[in-house]
């Protein structure tokens, strides 16, 4: 048993989501979006804490880590939890951060996400965009369309992730976690290989460079349903980001493949709500319209807010529509929806002087 289990599990029991040890400070968790200490634990040096990472990491991860001061990979704790563990190098010395990953999918059901975003289980092709900063539950909504997708088709799902988050179990589906790293070199070979793979739908954790972008937006044109994320906020720069990838040469050719795949953009937040007991997802949705390929053609990006507002009865909504709804319905604090807001002045007469 490694030491630092003793606080994996002092984060569960506080209901906390991550556990930061940084070389000169006391453990704190983080529990409903704020960061607090942990009872009783006073500073860790950096020599104990060093020692405390490399008890729990597998060999091949702590040369990785020594070799380039920094690493990810998951561990599992029995009765505990999954966590998405990142070591690192601060000005202090080690640091790590572990990042809880439910054992348990929460159904989308209980998500209580809009209507819209349960429909991209459903689609059979295209490219599916899931937009956030960290930290703003995007796996927590992929894991659970994936296992709508799951609960309900009989497809070949292959999950491509760095580590691998949510162990999805066979039920309609099979479905093939792949870890880059382990099982594969990167996000775009297995991607390519994915193709060859008689895959039906296809989860990229993170479209972080030209080629997975490339190769995400080849598999949605060639037929597959593919999930991806990107760390943007909203639709519209989600797509600037994607063509902004590529060189000046190379974009007439993006934004046309990019057209003819994209079949949504859901862009998500992580709010505390009102009660401070918990903390709730605010998305923007674009669907894919008649309109939508034009503007991406054109690059008339602005125009996609104008779209959005077209097609609330398709089940779009802006972020500043969604965060009024819960001001309005007093889910979320009026200051939280101004801070986050593209149109403050909407929200200023909420806010309380």
């Amino acid at each position: 048993m490694a030491r630092l289990d003793e606080l994996l599990g002092y984060l569960k029991e506080h209901g906390g989501s991550d556990l930061h040890l940084v070389a000169g400070l006391e453990p704190r968790i983080r529990v409903h979006g704020g960061l607090e200490p942990v009872a009783g634990r006073s500073v860790l040096a950096d020599g104990e804490l060093r020692g405390l990472m490399e008890e729990l990491a597998h060999e091949r991860h702590w040369d990785e880590y020594t070799r380039t001061n920094d690493v990810d990979f998951a561990y599992g704790l029995e009765n505990v939890a999954r966590f998405r563990v990142n070591y690192f190098v601060q000005e202090n010395g080690p640091s790590a951060v572990f990042r809880a990953i439910p054992e348990r999918i929460v159904p989308l059901e209980e998500l209580q996400l809009p209507p819209a975003v349960e429909k991209l289980a459903h689609l059979q092709k295209g490219l599916v965009i899931v937009a956030g900063p960290t930290g703003s539950g995007k796996s927590t909504t992929l894991a659970a369309v994936i296992d709508l997708i799951n609960r309900t088709y009989a497809k070949h799902i292959v999950t491509i992730e760095d580590p691998v988050e949510f162990l999805h179990k066979n039920k309609q589906s099979v479905i093939t976690h792949r870890e880059v790293g382990t099982d594969t070199v990167g996000f775009a070979d297995a991607l390519r290989a994915a193709v060859r793979q008689d895959a039906d739908v296809v989860l990229v954790g993170e479209m972080r460079d030209r080629e997975t972008i490339t190769m995400a937006v080849t598999a949605a044109e060639m037929g597959l349903l593919v999930f991806g994320t990107l760390h943007t906020s909203g639709a519209a720069k989600t797509i600037d980001r994607i063509i902004d990838a590529f060189p000046a040469s190379e974009q007439p050719q993006i934004r046309i493949s990019l057209s003819e795949s994209l079949a949504a953009v859901v862009s998500q937040l992580l709010l505390p709500t009102l009660d401070g007991k918990g903390r709730i997802g605010v998305n923007e949705i674009l669907l894919r319209t008649s309109g939508l390929p034009n503007l991406i053609r054109e690059g008339n990006t602005p125009m996609i807010g104008s779209l959005i507002q077209s097609g609330k009865s398709e089940g779009m909504q802006s972020m500043d529509d969604a965060l009024f709804a819960l001001v309005q319905s007093k889910r979320i604090h009026p200051r939280d929806a101004y801070l986050k807001a593209g149109e403050k002045a909407r929200f200023e007469a909420l806010v309380p002087n």
